[in-house]
């Protein structure tokens, strides 16, 4: 069985990732714990536009920032006995994670839920409710102790 666990460094994904960690799972389960590091465009004023440098820098931090991310949600499970590994993946987490899911095949895509409603919700988009609707296999969304 493969798993996807998407996260994005907020308590949701940090209730998804816990509740991997203490589910049973089936002997030889394999879960792929992702994020994806979306670069948002850059708004310029007249005056300043940043050079490459300044742009190479801020991927080499938001690959950092995930790449740790993942790291340590991995090593979460792999201390729990659970066979990891971590992937950062470059894009809009809505379309990433699903074709992450299915270049990996995976049988299960865990993610966090957030539980925006009304305009934050359109504003902020919703990749728990894109993800269910576009996934190719099941999803579990997992709600954090606060939201129940």
């Amino acid at each position: 069985m493969n798993v996807l666990i998407g996260l994005d460094a907020s308590r949701f994904s940090d209730a998804a990732l816990e509740y991997v960690r203490r589910t049973p799972w089936p002997a030889g389960t394999r879960f792929i714990v992702a994020s994806a590091m979306s670069v948002m465009p850059m708004v310029y004023a007249d005056v300043y536009v940043p050079g490459p440098a300044e742009t190479e820098d801020l991927l080499r931090d938001l690959t950092q920032f995930h790449g740790e991310l993942v790291a340590k949600g991995a090593r979460i499970l792999k201390e729990g006995g659970l066979r990891a590994e971590s992937r950062v993946v470059r894009g809009d987490a809505r379309e990433v994670l699903l074709d992450l899911a299915r270049d990996e095949h995976a049988d299960l895509i865990v993610v966090g839920s957030h539980g925006r409603t009304g305009l934050n919700r359109m504003v902020m988009g919703s990749v728990a409710s894109h993800i269910v609707a576009h996934a190719p296999c099941s999803v579990l969304v997992v709600r954090s102790p606060a939201e129940r």
